[in-house]
């Protein structure tokens, strides 16, 4: 048996359970934990209510534990909190989608333990810059943090560890990875300014089909969602520590790439209502990573869960989203340095 897997042999119960505890003050130096899941869209009231019972209090709730043993949770938010009556674009089914979620539905992140959520995407702006103006109200009166395509960079401070996490998506710049230069130049300026460095993009094209990743520009309904898996190398070439992708709405495999971690999607995650969540789309993957001080990956762990129709995410038995991340690894990057666990656990082959 190879030391790697003597390794996750020896992973009790236990380690498990305390794997994504925060580190004592005297041991600052072991880096820090992260949560992160993908899109995140907890019903809509536009053009009619579609909203989960209870105000969505209960939607993140079979999650929650995992996200407040993290040092930081990270999430999309794939749709405005707004009551702005006027959106910006026209629904079209099967092509385009419009999302409004009421701005008390921010209490509901913070109160699952997320600490952060991206706003560089294709929905951020179905309401317009008003809605978008609410939205970042709500979550400010909510205490999350955010990054959008323009502006803000999330910063937090993990036992003196500074961390930033900065958010980019497609469409025109700044921020776009469809042009890759200007975005390129503001993370390695970034990565100057914290010593770990996290980028949340939404990006690639979607659906069943869209599982793979592939080199060169992606698109979607013809326009081009980026060229992924070179930005993301690139980015880690630039000093990004760990990058965690959304918008194909199914998972993705992981790679590591020069020491960091790179998920190229982690597809849905609780998406009450609008979205497809029927095969694939339906997996929704909670990756874990314990990275050290300087932001190289140590280990990790995929925590499956599952959703359905007007539903929020359930913990998975089957462990779908880890069996399918495993085996897109396995196959778009075979000398990836990855070895997954049958519990879950990612560690490094070397």
């Amino acid at each position: 048996m190879t030391a790697p897997r003597r390794a996750l042999r020896r992973l009790s119960a236990a380690w498990l359970f305390l794997f994504c505890l925060p580190a004592s003050p005297a041991h600052a130096d072991r880096g820090i934990t992260v949560a992160a899941v993908g899109d995140v869209m907890m019903g809509s009231d536009f053009p009619s209510p579609n909203l989960p019972a209870d105000r969505g209090r209960r939607l993140l709730a079979p999650a929650a534990p995992i996200f407040k043993s993290c040092d930081l949770a990270l999430a999309n938010l794939e749709g405005p909190l707004t009551a702005e009556d006027r959106p910006v674009k026209e629904g079209v089914p099967g092509r385009s989608y419009l999302f409004r979620t009421p701005p008390s539905y921010a209490a509901n992140l913070k109160e699952a333990g997320i600490s952060m959520v991206s706003l560089a995407n294709n929905h951020a702006l179905d309401f317009g810059a008003a809605g978008f103006a609410a939205t970042k109200k709500a979550l400010k009166n909510a205490g999350v943090a955010f990054s959008a395509k323009t502006g803000e960079i999330a910063e937090f401070d993990v036992r003196g560890v500074t961390v930033g996490v900065l958010s980019l998506s497609f469409g025109p710049p700044p921020r776009s990875i469809v042009y890759p230069a200007r975005a390129l130049a503001e993370i390695e300026r970034a990565a100057r300014r914290y010593r770990i460095l996290i980028l949340s993009i939404h990006a690639g094209a979607e659906g069943a089909a869209a599982q793979h990743v592939r080199p060169g520009m992606e698109y979607f309904l013809n326009e081009p969602r980026g060229d992924l898996l070179s930005f993301a190398r690139r980015a880690i070439e630039r000093g990004a520590s760990l990058v965690l992708a959304h918008g194909p709405h199914v998972p993705r495999a992981l790679e590591l790439y020069r020491g960091r971690l790179i998920a190229y999607s982690l597809g849905n995650f609780a998406t009450y209502s609008g979205v497809n969540v029927s095969g694939a789309s339906g997996y929704a993957p909670l990756l874990t990573v314990e990275l050290d001080g300087d932001g190289a990956f140590r280990s990790g762990m995929m925590h499956s869960f599952q959703q359905h129709p007007r539903s929020g995410p359930q913990p998975d038995p089957g462990r779908h989203a880890l069996k399918l991340m495993q085996r897109l690894t396995a196959a778009d990057f075979p000398d990836s340095g990855l070895l997954f666990g049958e519990g879950g656990e990612i560690v490094r082959t070397r």
